[in-house]
């Protein structure tokens, strides 16, 4: 991976977690000070908001991480998987926030229940980009092992010069 490409992500990286806690930090502040009207649940919708910039930011700092191990060399280790997981993780929590929002917002769409089968689907494709992270652990995982048996043919290799 190149420094150009490390530097870019890393910026964009930067940019967004930045954002996510600009938006915490609004949706703490309006839950402080903004009273609801009652036309919707604000303040669920709010506490979900903030957990939801949290599993972005979990899956923000896991790809960070990942980034430095790709730079390091050592991404093809047992310790990738705990942010690979992580990152797993993070959409999965999206995606219940968002089937969460969805239940919410779906009393108000009565009139229109295509927008509440719309969100569900959304959810759906929240839940696929975690399958298709989960797809690239096992290869990850068929990477590693490769790497350890490429490594134990060399040290045998070595013995025998």
């Amino acid at each position: 991976m190149g420094k150009l490409t490390v530097r870019a992500l890393r910026a964009v990286l930067v940019v967004v977690l930045a954002g996510t806690v600009f938006v915490q930090a609004l949706m703490v502040w309006a839950l402080a000070t903004d009273p609801e009207d009652g036309s919707l649940p604000l303040t669920p919708l709010r506490v979900i908001t903030i957990l939801g910039m949290a599993s972005v930011q979990v899956a923000l700092v896991c790809v960070w991480r990942l980034v430095a191990m790709v730079r390091r060399g050592t991404v093809f280790s047992h310790a990738a998987f705990r942010y690979v997981d992580g990152v797993t993780g993070a959409i999965v929590a999206a995606a219940l926030l968002w089937f969460a929002v969805t239940v919410i917002n779906a009393p108000g769409q009565r009139d229109d229940p295509g927008v509440t089968v719309i969100m569900g689907g959304v959810g759906v494709a929240i839940l696929g980009v975690a399958l298709i992270v989960l797809v690239l652990r096992m290869l990850l995982a068929q990477a590693v092992a490769r790497d350890v048996e490429a490594t134990q043919m060399q040290a045998e290799l070595d013995e025998v010069i």
